[in-house]
């Protein structure tokens, strides 16, 4: 008798996409894509990034060749919200998951591959508030409705203000010690209670103004998460080549 075949099922890299992309069209957003191969115009100097930038950097970027064509492997997914902009009228809400790269050491935290998914709305008065709600919202979905978020000042080129999201670890304090003593570290957050799973902002002037739009009248929030962080801390994983060694024992975990 002929063996079998077992039935295939989604990578989990697949799984948390879908399950990011589901939480958000809850809240009318649709999905854009956009080309891996990137002009430097769209990767870079419509989202206010100067040539002087550190992301800017040969170390950072794969230019390719040759070299006077400007054109590279997209380092982040932001550039399809320009294009979006650029053939799509506000009011808008999108949510772009991608494949990005980066000219870097992979080591358990980094890969040079990896994806990205971005968000962006643009609307009249929108607000720092509707943005944490957007967010609150979707992390709830991922993570369970107990969690809880907090915004800390960062730098961004494209947004300002700009903001590193945490979120409050959800394996410390999703079971807290009931006897009142002292927890082993946490293997997740040690013992900080929050995690960083996310950078966002108000769209940056200069990004409206790059596609023609009136600063006056349109406002925006963007957002930018790696799905192999979500997913790390979501299932316990402590290694992201885990995602791309293709071994099954690991695949067929989830």
């Amino acid at each position: 008798m002929a063996e079998r075949e077992q039935a295939g099922h989604a990578h989990p890299l697949t799984q948390i996409i879908n399950e990011v992309v589901d939480a958000f069209r809850d809240l009318g957003f649709v999905v854009a894509e956009g080309p891996e191969i990137e002009d430097e115009y769209h990767n870079f100097d419509a989202l206010n990034v100067p040539a002087d930038h550190p992301a800017r950097d040969m170390w950072d970027t794969f230019w390719l060749k040759p070299e006077n064509t400007k054109k590279l492997l997209r380092t982040h997914t932001s550039p399809v919200q320009v294009r979006y902009l650029e053939n799509n009228k506000p009011p808008l809400r999108i949510i772009v998951p991608g494949k990005v790269f980066r000219y870097e050491a992979t080591d358990a935290r980094h890969e040079a591959q990896f994806y990205q998914i971005e968000g962006l709305m643009v609307g009249h008065k929108v607000s720092v508030a509707d943005m944490k709600g957007s967010l609150e919202h979707f992390l709830q979905k991922i993570f369970g409705k107990d969690v809880q978020i907090r915004l800390r000042p960062s730098f961004f080129p494209f947004v300002e203000p700009g903001f590193e999201v945490d979120m409050l670890c959800p394996k410390c304090f999703a079971s807290p010690n009931i006897n009142g003593e002292t927890s082993p570290k946490c293997s997740v957050c040690g013992n900080s209670g929050w995690l960083e799973i996310m950078g966002a902002g108000l769209v940056y002037p200069h990004v409206f103004r790059s596609v023609g739009l009136d600063t006056e009248e349109w406002q925006g929030f963007a957002f930018g998460m790696g799905p192999e962080r979500l997913a790390m801390v979501k299932w316990g994983i402590d290694d992201i080549r885990n995602f791309y060694s293709g071994d099954l024992r690991f695949i067929n975990q989830f």
